[in-house]
C-alpha cells in the first residue's frame, strides 16, 4: 500500500510541475517571483544590466523595475535577472566592446546615485580615488562640453556617445582635452586631486538625453 501511495504522489507532482509557466529557481531567495512568461538570465562576470537589456531587446528601466532593482543597486555575479516574454537564454559577450562602459577612475564610491550629498541630489556617483588620480573616458565619443568653472562642479567635461547617451566628468583638477576632441574609450582625459584629501573625488554621470541614469546599471 505504501508503494502505491508514493507512486501516486509522484504522479501528481509531475502533473503539477507541467502546469507551471515560470518557476523561481531554488536556493535563490533574492530572485523575484514573477507570474508572467519568461526566463531567468544568470549574471556572469563583466555583464551589466544595460548590456543584458540590449541583448534581450528590453527597456532598461522596465528590466530594473520588474526585477525590483532600485536606483542604488548594482547587479552581482550569479544573480538571476528575469527576462519577460523571452523563451531562450542569450549568450552575452563578457569582453569589453566599444559599446560597453568602463569605470572612469579606480576608487571607492562615497556617494551613490539618487542620494542627497552636501545638500544636493546626486545625479551620478562620486568616486574617491584609491590609487591613481587618472580619469579616463568611460566610452568613446566626442567632447561636446568643457567648462573651467562649472559652479560647484569645477572643471567639467561632457562626452557625447552618438546614441543618445553621454557621460559627465566633474570636479577635475587637471583636464587634457577640449571641446570638439574625439576620444577613445580608456583615453586619459583628466586628473582629480590626490587620494590623501577626502574631499577629492570624481563626480561621474551617465545621461540618456537630458535624463540622468544610474551609472551602476551601465558599469561592470
Amino acid at each position: 500500500m505504501k508503494i502505491k501511495i508514493v507512486a501516486f504522489l509522484s504522479f501528481i507532482a509531475i502533473l503539477l510541475s507541467g502546469c507551471v509557466t515560470v518557476s523561481t529557481p531554488p536556493n535563490l531567495p533574492t530572485s523575484p517571483k514573477i507570474d508572467i512568461p519568461g526566463i531567468y538570465h544568470k549574471v556572469e562576470k563583466g555583464q551589466t544590466l544595460w548590456r543584458i537589456s540590449k541583448i534581450y531587446d528590453i527597456n532598461l528601466e522596465e528590466l530594473a523595475q520588474i526585477n525590483k532593482i532600485n536606483d542604488t543597486s548594482s547587479i552581482e555575479v550569479g544573480q538571476l535577472i528575469f527576462i519577460p516574454h523571452r523563451q531562450q537564454p542569450q549568450v552575452i559577450p563578457i569582453d569589453n566592446t566599444n559599446d560597453d562602459f568602463i569605470w572612469p577612475i579606480q576608487g571607492k564610491i562615497i556617494a551613490g546615485f539618487g542620494i542627497v550629498y552636501k545638500n544636493m541630489l546626486n545625479k551620478g556617483v562620486n568616486i574617491h580615488p584609491t590609487s591613481s588620480e587618472n580619469v579616463v573616458a568611460s566610452r568613446g565619443g566626442k567632447v561636446v562640453f568643457f567648462a573651467e568653472h562649472f559652479g560647484p562642479f569645477g572643471k567639467t567635461i561632457i562626452i557625447n556617445h552618438a546614441d543618445g547617451l553621454s557621460t559627465v566628468y566633474a570636479r577635475n583638477k587637471e583636464v587634457f582635452i577640449k571641446a570638439g576632441d574625439i576620444v577613445q574609450k580608456g583615453a586619459l582625459i583628466a586628473k582629480v586631486g590626490n587620494n590623501y584629501d577626502a574631499d577629492n573625488y570624481l563626480h561621474f554621470e551617465i545621461r540618456k538625453g537630458h535624463t540622468s541614469q544610474n551609472p551602476l546599471f551601465y558599469l561592470p
